[in-house]
């Protein structure tokens, strides 16, 4: 019996210390931790910079701020963020260290600055015969404007307008319109234009004037 109630005691003992322990160190880290909330404008037009890198530089970490400027990060207060994009100046804000509460908001604007790229030399082929073959054989991608104007033409979109089938909504609609007709001539015959005589007369005018002839297929 006091072996058991020297184990529940000691039980006791380590969950209370645990406990106390797990206390102190959230009481000790949680105060220094913060999130930062921003959005990253130019000074002059006020106007959004999206994709900056935002740096904590001491822990080697980071986000990027969004196609509308804003960004999110949690660090530690006393923390030093950096800010970069390629053609802004590169700015460094420290987190003050009385901040009150977890949450702190900043508004952050980059100057736009001068950047020299490397130098690059631009050359031609160094042979005419080398750029003989280049210019018939190398096969060069169509761009962006080449492929729309080739999927545009009209031509081609009527090709697949004869060669493509109906989707749901033109089979649906090619039904009804044939059951309109079919229900127009419910209990008699159809009218038929090969005995029209004014069919026949636009029929022999167009073959005189040669609308059959060399016609497209499409």
């Amino acid at each position: 019996m006091q072996v058991m109630r020297f184990r529940w005691l000691s039980y006791c003992f380590v969950l209370f210390f645990s406990v106390a322990g797990i206390k102190a160190f959230g009481q000790d880290a949680i105060p220094n931790v913060v999130q930062v909330n921003g959005i990253i404008m130019t000074p002059d037009s006020q106007r959004v910079i999206p994709n900056v890198t935002v740096l904590v530089k001491s822990q080697n970490r980071g986000v990027i701020s969004s196609h509308l400027g804003v960004f999110t990060i949690v660090c530690f207060k006393g923390d030093t963020l950096q800010f970069s994009e390629i053609g802004f100046r590169t700015r460094e804000v420290v987190i003050p260290k009385n901040i009150k509460g977890e949450y702190y908001s900043l508004i952050e604007p980059m100057v736009q600055d001068t950047f020299y790229l490397p130098e690059t030399i631009v050359r031609p082929l160094p042979t005419k015969k080398e750029f003989d073959y280049a210019f018939r054989h190398w096969s060069i991608p169509n761009d962006q404007y080449e492929i729309a104007r080739r999927n545009t033409d009209r031509y081609t979109l009527r090709a697949l307008a004869y060669t493509l089938p109906r989707n749901g909504s033109e089979s649906q609609a090619m039904y009804q319109a044939q059951a309109a007709r079919d229900a127009a001539y419910y209990g008699q015959m159809k009218p038929m234009n090969i005995f029209n005589p004014l069919a026949w007369a636009d029929f022999f005018e167009a073959w005189k004037r040669g609308d059959f002839r060399n016609q497209q297929p499409y």
